[in-house]
């Protein structure tokens, strides 16, 4: 038995559970691909932050913080960073044969359509519809509308730049130990 192997069951065997929890739990908060992907994220909505604050269209603190922690659209994707950077740490860890790999590919693949497709179909929908009810509410044809929620998508654009900063954090976690 090698001595990694002998320490992790002495360390499971001899541990309380309370013990062996922090353990574990110390083990997953120091994981490359968490890291990674917490980091694409944050990083993304960091650099929509600092965009929306040059072009003025933050105005208080609370959207401040809205739109660092809640807030979906801009640029650039972190949706998009993040899925790329769990691909590209992924690739690197467990290779590009790893069925975690293929799961995760087929994740990223998912998401970036979902991205700028349908997401942002629906978002350009449901703008023509809340035109199309109002309109009809201040003509007096219709006597309420209430307004659907418009999603914002994303542009092909704001993905590409998600995706290439979702390959350089990730690619960094992969490659700097």
């Amino acid at each position: 038995m090698s001595d990694t192997i002998y320490v992790y069951f002495f360390i499971w065997n001899y541990m309380s559970p309370t013990e062996n929890f922090i353990e574990q739990f110390i083990l997953f908060l120091h994981n490359p691909i968490l890291l990674a992907c917490i980091f694409s994220w944050l990083g993304a909505q960091f650099i929509k932050c600092a965009i929306k604050l040059i072009y003025g269209k933050i105005h208080s603190l609370g959207e401040l913080f809205e739109v660092m922690l809640w807030r979906t659209g801009g640029m650039p994707s972190s949706h998009s960073a993040l899925v790329t950077s769990l691909c590209v740490t992924i690739a690197f860890r467990h290779g590009l044969h790893s069925d975690l790999f293929i799961f995760a590919l087929c994740f990223f693949l998912v998401v970036i359509r979902d991205a700028f497709g349908v997401r942002r179909s629906s978002g350009i929908q449901a703008r023509k519809i809340n035109e199309i009810g109002n309109d009809l509410k201040e003509k007096g044809i219709i006597e309420s509308y209430k307004p659907l929620k418009e999603v914002d998508g994303h542009t092909p654009m704001e993905v590409l730049c998600g995706c290439l900063l979702g390959f350089f954090v990730g690619l960094s976690f992969s490659l700097l130990k």
